[in-house]
């Protein structure tokens, strides 16, 4: 055994203490259970544990074995059963990680570094072993009191900012991962009286993890391949916002979901309102409308031109059904209940008044996006 493992083995109780001490102070949770000295001697009892444990098998570099593993998923259980929260937990986790690298630099000396350098190597993977044990462990015991809704926006949270743990705490709430998932926020016009209503009908309803993200943001978690169940949570979530809503959706794999969530944000911020919302708005139908909202110049151009169209009766929702009905000027004067005749007067007072010609190419293109522009409220 190297001089730096028989250091660490000789300190092993004090240094247990110590990280003891550490939680306490920086933990409330952990200190309100250490008022239980039966706790607070379990406490101590695992951090020497650990300690002893990683010096012994870290002169033999082996792993951790069966009953090691089955020690660190105890306590995590327990941590679980008394309620803590992940937050504490995952502190917990840090804390113990700073701690085991800080004795490790204590303890050696001038001829260490080779024997410093194993240990370390050994260490990393198996502490990340013990991690993911002691998270499962926790979320075992957590289900016995936290209820299904609180766990399954826990994991929504998670899975959005691309969590190790996700997977985890997925487990704990019976959720299979998908390959891909949907990420849909909605962003209803004023926030709701009761924001968890949304979250519970997603999950009630249709068994899919949701979460409310202050201020205005509805966010859930759709199996890629159920674009029908989308659809019909986004028009259930704006029913029950009574708000009209701005969609936006992208796509991507559970560990990733984090890039996957910030486009569906800016998709939903350039998308128009609507109280039935009916369509997944994907990049692919608002490249330009995000395009422009990045580059002040094209927003303040896009503004002036809506600006021009204010200069006659109804021209924006003229162009808006001329688009949604691909051009065809019957279908589109019938669906504004006015004569044909009067839908090409409002199209040569869009020509007129912006220089743009609404049925070329370039007048799709341009003014379609004006419609979006003004129809999300900028």
């Amino acid at each position: 055994m190297s001089d730096l493992l028989r250091q660490l083995r000789s300190r092993a109780e004090a240094n247990a203490k110590r990280y003891v001490d550490l939680c306490l102070e920086e933990l409330p949770e952990c200190a309100a259970a250490a008022r239980d000295s039966r706790k607070h001697q379990e406490m101590l009892d695992f951090a020497v544990f650990t300690r002893t444990r990683t010096v012994e098998l870290g002169a033999e570099g082996g792993p951790l074995t069966a009953d090691d593993l089955a020690v660190v998923e105890s306590m995590g259980l327990r941590r679980g059963e008394d309620g803590m929260s992940f937050e504490t937990v995952r502190r917990l986790l840090t804390l113990h990680t700073t701690a085991t690298l800080r004795e490790i630099g204590e303890a050696s000396g001038p001829r260490d570094m080779d024997a410093g350098m194993r240990l370390l190597g050994w260490l990393s993977p198996q502490m990340a072993v013990a991690q993911r044990v002691y998270t499962l462990g926790y979320t075992t015991g957590v289900r016995r009191h936290l209820p299904i809704l609180a766990r399954v926006r826990r994991f929504a949270e998670l899975a959005l900012e691309a969590d190790p743990d996700a997977p985890v705490c997925a487990d704990s709430c019976g959720i299979r991962l998908p390959d891909r998932y949907l990420v849909i926020v909605v962003r209803p016009s004023a926030p709701p009286v009761a924001p968890s209503d949304l979250v519970h009908a997603a999950w009630d309803r249709h068994g899919i993890p949701a979460t409310w993200r202050e201020p205005d943001e509805f966010v859930a978690l759709v199996p890629a391949g159920e674009r029908e169940v989308a659809g019909a949570l986004i028009r259930e979530v704006a029913e029950i916002a009574g708000q009209p809503c701005s969609v936006g959706v992208a796509t991507g794999p559970p560990g990733t979901l984090d890039e996957a969530f910030a486009l569906a944000v800016r998709i939903s911020r350039v998308t128009p309102a609507e109280r039935s919302p009916s369509h997944l708005h994907t990049v692919g139908d608002v490249f330009l409308e995000l395009g422009a909202a990045e580059l002040p110049e094209i927003g303040s151009w896009l503004h002036d031109l809506a600006r021009l169209l204010d200069g006659g009766p109804d021209l924006v929702s003229t162009l808006d059904a001329y688009y949604r009905y691909d051009l065809s000027r019957p279908r589109a004067a019938a669906s504004l209940h006015i004569h044909a005749r009067t839908l090409d007067f409002r199209l040569r007072r869009i020509r007129e008044l912006t220089g743009i010609d609404p049925g070329t190419a370039h007048g799709i293109r341009v003014l379609s996006t004006v419609v979006s522009w003004a129809a999300a409220g900028r």
